[in-house]
């Protein structure tokens, strides 16, 4: 985002404004917590080791935003190494109510938030509204422009009951998850009320609302009463806040209480919280929970139809070496069809097998967040380490809190000790393998997983794992408790059930289950009351703008324009403005489109544009070879998010990606047909990137065609970015995730669905058609006319739906863009003063 401000302010002069024209208008605050990655861990100095290399990975990108901070108004940065964004907001940076003067009078009025992220939503535990956007979305935002969009339906949640014992916050929002997929809250506020919010604390709420992307809602808001002013106070917020926030959610019937009478909603759920389970959900959507006792069964499911396609000769291996009863015992505990791979770690040989967990992470701004679950998992730890348990060998363990307070509280209840005795040493602040930066497993690892096409799985207390998100080479991530992660840890497999099954024997040779290492609320409660106070909060905020001595140690430029470095790997001027002239384009008519790609249901931001690891023959190795980068030196596309040309090189890139046109092949490749009258057969196969640029060498339109809930997932704004700069003129769909569809629009891509009950194979359509999209009216028309023509002459015809929402989004893709409108906008006043 900070990039494309800089390249706007190179633009605005360009059209004969003024480069002090582009400053946000409201107050924008910019935490680093995406950059961080975990190289090392599993030993004390993880996390002095992983902050150094973060910074040599990313001094370009860092000396950037250090000119930045300086060199625009109204904007502040929290350095990295400090903490997530959402948590940060949360402990800190919110204050539920604003004050301003407005016209000369001193005025109070509720604190809302934009964020560039989709876990914004966290922050609707505390009773703020707010939700994620795209960078594109929320830099109109900073320089004035008004959100638009259709008044949304409010589905009432209602919350009765209290969880049972053993039962904690991530079970509770897994299941809201499934509840709430199911009901289908797209584009819809989700509101929560009941007496079950009497005894929920807000660190719970924090949870279930910062899951609202997972559910599909717009947000999912929780109200301003006792509770939320009660952690306000705990989290050290200024006494004078904490009552203006009380007296103006009263006097305004924003507060609840017993008595607040019943509202009315578009429609109504309901949830018992004592029917709530321990739960886990995966392999691949965080919708697909997965009672604890069902887990092996599960598991063996998953297992089936990931292998069904896994080469004979692996299947006929030989599944165990044991004999007699351990043989007896490992066809109980192991899914079929199982294989193992022998691996060396440390000098020591492991069977590494289908279901072995290779990444066991407690991280996430979801989770870490919540006092109850850390303190859980400290609990877990010691209790297993008390009995001579910790983390299998083959397991990268880690924890990476969302802030600072977190590791205060658990190093005065001494559970950090604890926790690095079973293997859950700290290893940075920051979104960490919840976002992808889960870093390289050991060498013999990665091997073993490919030597036999292992199923690797993950287990995380993040809120995604979508395919190819936490790791190339883990094929099943499931989302867990920080008590859970703790234990799949000590068991080293997901393929058991640890309700019957134990995770491991003592010292003495007795088997060790769950519940024996499970803590009860009232231990958990009892240290939350006695280690957690407002100072501990007060000490890490007081100085969250400072930063490391090694960001203070970074110069910039001082200068009102960014000096660009063609050298730079990093940060480029990204083309957006290229040739742009004060005249928009308009809205034509789409005549002669190849499709780029063919897609099916649940594409998700990751899908296309991912954020962690760049393959060395991908396009964007392959280009940042050719400059001189090493592979070792890639660091990932998150980080790379300032360099149009990576980007746009690993847009559908992802390694898990499947475009339907390619059969059942894995990867970002299409079909590249030269001419209008190509079948698939006559289609030259080769990445997605490299057939963009041999369409806009043909001055050919492009179309992308998915299914539905394309676009699901992180508010990523170079998954639209990145369709635009590969020449993709409209998305053709069968539904869009809120957050995407803006983006598109706010990128100018024309986003298109097809009518209800219908996709792609409704006019089966393969690929290879050539395709005209008319009758757009320069946006007006709620519909528009496609016909795709085969090779053979014939045609299927059909009517679209046209997604422009309101009259200012119509607007935006007639300018190419709402960055393109804005700088209209800007030079015309400056033209205007002059």
């Amino acid at each position: 985002s900070v990039v494309d401000l800089a390249a706007m302010r190179d633009a605005v002069v360009e059209l004969g404004g003024r480069a002090e024209q582009i400053n946000p208008f409201i107050p924008s605050e910019l935490v680093v917590d995406h950059s961080v990655q975990v190289d090392a861990y599993g030993r004390e100095d993880a996390l002095d080791l992983n902050e150094k290399i973060e910074f040599k990975r990313n001094n370009e990108r860092y000396e950037f935003l250090h000119w930045g901070k300086n060199a625009f108004k109204n904007f502040v940065v929290v350095p990295p190494a400090t903490g997530i964004v959402h948590q940060v907001n949360l402990e800190y940076l919110a204050r539920v109510v604003m004050a301003a003067e407005v016209d000369g009078e001193l005025t109070a009025y509720p604190d809302t938030v934009f964020g560039t992220d989709s876990h914004t939503t966290m922050i609707n535990g505390i009773g703020v509204l707010g939700w994620g956007v795209g960078g594109i979305e929320a830099e109109a935002a900073m320089l004035g422009q008004p959100s638009s969009m259709l008044i949304p339906q409010v589905v009432g949640f209602e919350l009765k009951g209290k969880l049972t014992e053993g039962v904690t916050a991530t079970d509770l929002v897994l299941r809201v998850v499934e509840m709430l997929r199911a009901h289908g809250v797209v584009g819809k506020f989700v509101e929560f009320y009941g007496e079950g919010l009497h005894s929920m604390p807000l660190a719970d709420r924090a949870t279930i609302a910062n899951m609202s992307p997972e559910y599909g809602a717009t947000c999912g808001i929780f109200p301003i009463d006792q509770m939320a002013i009660d952690y306000l106070r705990l989290s050290g917020r200024e006494e004078s806040q904490i009552e203006l926030v009380e007296k103006y959610a009263k006097a305004q019937g924003l507060w609840h209480d017993a008595d607040t009478p019943a509202a009315t909603y578009s429609s109504k759920l309901e949830l018992d919280l004592s029917s709530v389970k321990p739960a886990l959900a995966g392999p691949n959507l965080p919708q697909q929970r997965i009672n604890l006792s069902d887990m092996h069964e599960k598991f063996g499911e998953t297992l089936e139809k990931m292998t069904k396609d896994r080469k004979s000769e692996i299947d006929g291996k030989v599944r165990f070496d044991q004999e007699g009863a351990q043989q007896e015992q490992a066809d109980r505990l192991y899914a079929k069809p199982n294989v193992f791979s022998d691996v060396n770690i440390d000098d020591k040989s492991h069977k590494l097998r289908d279901g072995s967990v290779v990444i066991a992470a407690i991280t996430s701004c979801t989770n870490t967040s919540n006092p109850a679950v850390m303190i859980g998992a400290g609990l877990v730890a010691k209790k297993a380490a008390a009995k001579g348990l910790k983390a299998k060998p083959w397991v990268k363990t880690s924890l990476a809190p969302g802030s600072k307070v977190v590791t205060d509280y658990l190093e005065k209840t001494k559970l950090m000790d604890e926790l690095e005795k079973t293997g859950f040493y700290l290893v940075g602040y920051g979104c960490t393998t919840c976002i992808g930066n889960s870093g390289p497993l050991l060498e013999s690892i990665e091997q073993g997983i490919k030597e036999n096409d292992l199923v690797a799985a993950a287990v995380l207390s993040g809120n995604r794992n979508f395919e190819g998100r936490i790791h190339s080479h883990v094929k099943a991530s499931y989302l867990a408790s920080p008590p859970l992660v703790v234990a799949y840890a000590l068991a080293g497999t997901v393929d058991i059930d640890l309700t019957t099954h134990p995770l491991g024997q003592d010292q003495d040779g007795n088997d060790v289950f769950l519940k024996d290492i499970w803590p009860t609320s009232d231990e958990i409660n009892e240290l939350i009351a006695n280690n957690i106070d407002a100072d501990m909060f007060r000490k890490n905020y007081g100085e969250v703008f400072d930063g490391s001595a090694a960001w203070n140690a970074i110069s910039s430029a001082d200068s009102q324009l960014y000096p660009w470095s063609e050298k730079s790997t990093y940060i480029k001027n990204p083309p957006f403005f290229d040739g742009m002239t004060m005249e928009p384009e308009g809205i034509p008519d789409i005549e002669g489109a190849r499709i780029l790609g063919l897609f099916g249901d649940s594409i998700t931001t990751d899908h296309i544009s991912p954020a962690g690891n760049i393959d060395a023959n991908s396009p964007a190795g392959k280009y940042l070879q050719e400059r001189g980068v090493m592979p070792a030196d890639f660091n990932s596309y998150g980080s790379r998010r300032g360099n149009d040309a990576v980007m746009t090189r690993g847009t559908f890139a992802n390694i898990r990606i499947k475009n339907q046109m390619m059969g059942g092949k894995e990867g970002g490749y299409t079909y590249y047909f030269k001419g209008d009258n190509a079948t698939l057969k006559d289609g030259e196969e080769m990445a997605i990137y490299d057939a963009a640029m041999k369409y806009k060498e043909d001055q050919r339109p492009l179309v992308v065609l998915g299914g539905a809930e394309y676009g699901s997932g992180s508010s990523r704004d170079w998954a639209a970015k990145g369709t635009i700069l590969l020449g993709v003129k409209a998305v053709l769909t069968s539904s869009f995730e809120r957050i995407h569809r803006s983006n598109l629009v706010g990128m100018g891509v024309l986003p298109l669905t097809f009518k209800d009950d219908e996709n792609a194979d409704t006019y089966h359509l393969d690929g290879s058609e050539v395709l005209s999209i008319t009758g757009l009216d320069n946006g007006e028309s709620k519909t528009a006319t496609v016909t795709a023509t085969r090779a053979d002459g014939s045609t299927e015809t059909f009517e679209v739906n046209v997604m422009l929402q309101t009259p200012k989004e119509r607007e935006y893709v007639r300018h190419g863009g709402v960055l393109h409108y804005v700088l209209r906008q800007l030079a015309a006043e400056s033209k205007n003063a002059a």
